[in-house]
């Protein structure tokens, strides 16, 4: 596990950047150990896990939060039972029933957009909350705001339609994070406030490259970003490295074990 003591700009804690730095593993093995980087926030400490793409746990004060979770049940089975799961559109990479039946425990409420709200059965329905874009909610003591995701490329529109998909923002206190789902740089991103922790796709055909990812992200500046979601097809996988290296240096980039 990696530990981070730095926090957002608006929650610095005094004496905070005494404690340490952070160290990463390289990827692959970060991902095969399911790494943590942790950051303190005056409410308590929040650790990151990516699972793989666009999918990662967060243990935070408020509770385990659980992103878009897909694929083997038991790629998730060393981490607590979710007390939420957010889940920003129906793609498969995305959503997917059998593992959100697999990892939700009784108590598990979810938040969803209407696309994906409405493929879900009666019993999951009954404890989710539907979020269109623009709407504003809470969860577990979590307040969340769902951000229009979308394509605004031509070629493409097709894939992530204006008005259908979300991305959140998640505010555990006085801390904010921004999960992009599948966007482009859109105005409702760029114009994002008093992010702490984002974490923004980038792959093409299906979002967009990562030097338009440095710029969207360098305009709106979150204290922390990890890019995610880069693999593509068509050789349109993204280098985070690349994203790393045209972002505004004032962003301090995380390398997560995604792949």
């Amino acid at each position: 596990m990696t530990n981070d003591p730095e926090i957002g700009r608006r929650t610095f804690l005094a004496g905070a950047t005494a404690l340490g730095t952070v160290t990463f593993l390289p990827y692959a093995a970060r991902s095969a150990a399911h790494a943590a980087d942790v950051f303190t926030t005056p409410a308590g400490n929040i650790e990151v896990f990516p699972i793989g793409h666009a999918s990662f746990v967060m243990k935070t004060p408020k509770g385990v939060i659980y992103n878009d979770p897909v694929g083997d049940v038991a790629d998730y089975s060393e981490f607590p039972t979710p007390d939420l799961i957010v889940i920003t559109h129906e793609h498969g990479d995305h959503f997917n029933l059998d593992t959100l039946n697999g990892v939700k425990g009784d108590t598990t409420v979810l938040v969803a957009n209407p696309a994906v709200f409405e493929k879900l059965p009666a019993d999951l329905q009954a404890r989710t909350t539907k979020m269109a874009n623009g709407d504003t909610g809470e969860a577990i003591g979590v307040s969340i705001e769902a951000i229009p995701a979308y394509n605004i490329t031509d070629e493409r529109l097709k894939f992530h339609p204006q008005g259908r998909d979300n991305g959140y923002v998640l505010s555990l206190d006085d801390f904010r994070i921004y999960v992009s789902g599948d966007t482009e740089g859109v105005p409702e991103m760029r114009a994002l406030k008093n992010i702490d922790l984002a974490f923004v796709c980038m792959n093409l055909p299906f979002t967009m490259d990562a030097q338009a990812a440095a710029d969207a992200v360098s305009e709106f500046m979150p204290t922390y970003c990890y890019p995610y979601h880069f693999r593509g097809r068509d050789g349109g996988t993204q280098d985070p490295v690349v994203f790393e290296a045209a972002v505004n240096d004032a962003v301090k980039v995380k390398m997560g074990g995604w792949y």
